[in-house]
C-alpha cells in the first residue's frame, strides 16, 4: 500500500497492510513561517518515514484589525469577522501551498487549527513566540480573565467567539482551497466547564463554534479533531463530524479500548507524549504501540502520540522505536 492507501484504508473502516503512524511537534520559532516553515515540516515527514503529516501553526490569529490584546469587555467588542486571509492567516496558507505542491499524492495532511474558545484565550495575553506541549493543569490567568468577561457580560463574549469561529471558518476553507487536505481542530472544555463559568457552558456556545469551523471544512476528506488537555467530558466529542479523533489516551484518558466503542471517526493514539517518549526507553514506547494495538483489536487505527511532544526532551531513538513497532519492526 502507499502512504495515502494506507490512511485512507483506516478511515473507511479497513485492515491497512500495516498501522499508519505519525506524530508532531513545535518547530524553533524561525521555522513558523516561510521556505524554513516547509523545509522544517519536509525534513521531519523524510527523516521518520511517517505515513502522514500534521502540519503545525504557529502563524496564530490575526490581531489587527482589532485589540492587539483582549483585556476589556471593551476590547472584546472590537473583534469583527475577518476574511480568513488576513496576515497570520496568509502566513500559514503559503506554508500550506508549498507543502501541497510538494506532497501532492504521496501523503495526506492536515493543517492545525485552534478553535475559538482556545483562540480568544491567546488573545487576553501578547503574542508568545516559543510554543510547546501542553499542561493538563491547564487554567491560568488567562482563564481567570475570561470568567471575569463572562461575569460582566456574557453576551459579548459569545458574540467574540462567533466573530473568531467564523473567521476561522473562512480560514479553514482557504487551507482546503490552497490543497490540505484537512485541518486539525484542536478543542478543549476543561478550560471552559470550570465552575466559574457556570454549568454547560460548552455545550451551549463553544461546541457550535466548533461545529460551524467543522462544517467550514467539510469538504477536505482528512479532517483530524484533537481533545487536548483532559477531557472534562469526552464523550461530547465522539460525534462531532470529523474524520480522526486523536487526544491524550495515554495522559489524559479515556483509555484507546473505551473509546472504540464509542467514537465513529477513525481513532489517532497509542503513544505518551509526556512520559514515554520524552522519559522512557524505546522498547517502553514500543510496547506502548503494541498495546495500542491490542486495545484496538480488530478496529484499525492510526499509531500516534496524544498530543504535542517537546522535541528537545525526546530523543530520536524513541521516535524510531514508535515508527519501528507500527511496522512490526520492533
Amino acid at each position: 500500500m502507499t502512504k495515502i492507501e494506507r490512511v485512507r484504508a483506516v478511515l473507511t473502516g479497513r485492515r491497512p497492510d500495516r498501522p499508519p503512524v505519525s506524530f508532531w511537534c513545535h518547530f524553533a520559532p524561525e521555522q513558523a513561517a516561510g521556505a524554513a516553515a516547509v523545509e522544517a515540516h519536509l525534513s521531519h515527514l523524510e527523516m521518520f518515514d511517517l505515513d502522514f503529516l500534521k502540519v503545525m501553526n504557529d502563524n496564530r490569529y490575526p490581531r489587527e484589525p482589532g485589540p492587539a490584546v483582549v483585556r476589556t469587555v471593551a476590547d472584546l467588542k472590537r473583534l469583527s469577522v475577518l476574511n480568513g486571509t488576513e496576515s497570520t492567516f496568509e502566513a500559514q496558507l503559503e506554508v500550506v501551498r508549498e507543502l501541497a505542491r510538494q506532497l501532492r499524492g504521496k501523503v495526506l495532511f492536515c493543517t492545525t487549527v485552534f478553535n475559538a474558545w482556545t483562540t480568544l484565550r491567546d488573545l487576553v495575553e501578547p503574542p508568545r513566540s516559543q510554543h510547546g506541549p501542553p499542561k493538563l493543569d491547564g487554567c491560568d490567568e488567562r482563564d481567570n480573565l475570561i470568567s471575569r468577561f463572562l461575569r460582566e457580560d456574557r453576551g459579548a463574549v459569545i458574540a467574540a467567539l462567533e466573530a473568531i469561529a467564523e473567521s476561522l471558518a473562512r480560514f479553514s476553507r482557504e487551507c482546503i482551497s490552497a490543497g490540505a487536505d484537512g485541518i486539525f481542530l484542536s478543542v478543549r472544555d476543561d478550560w471552559v466547564d470550570r465552575p466559574e463559568n457556570g454549568v454547560g457552558t460548552y455545550d451551549a456556545f463553544v461546541r457550535p463554534t466548533d461545529l460551524v469551523i467543522l462544517k467550514a471544512a467539510s469538504s477536505g476528506t482528512f479532517n483530524m479533531l484533537h481533545v487536548c488537555g483532559k477531557a472534562v467530558d469526552f464523550d461530547r466529542f465522539a460525534g462531532y463530524p470529523a474524520h480522526v479523533l486523536n487526544w491524550a489516551d495515554r495522559a489524559a484518558g479515556p483509555s484507546l479500548a473505551y473509546a472504540c466503542g464509542r467514537v465513529k471517526a477513525a481513532i489517532a493514539g497509542g503513544v505518551d507524549n509526556l512520559k514515554e517518549l520524552p522519559t522512557g526507553t524505546p522498547e517502553q514506547v514500543a510496547a506502548q504501540v503494541h498495546d495500542a494495538l491490542e486495545q484496538a483489536g480488530e478496529r484499525p487505527i492510526l499509531v500516534t502520540p496524544g498530543c504535542t511532544y517537546d522535541p528537545a526532551a525526546v530523543s530520536v531513538e524513541n521516535l524510531r522505536a514508535m515508527v519501528e513497532a507500527a511496522r512490526g519492526n520492533r
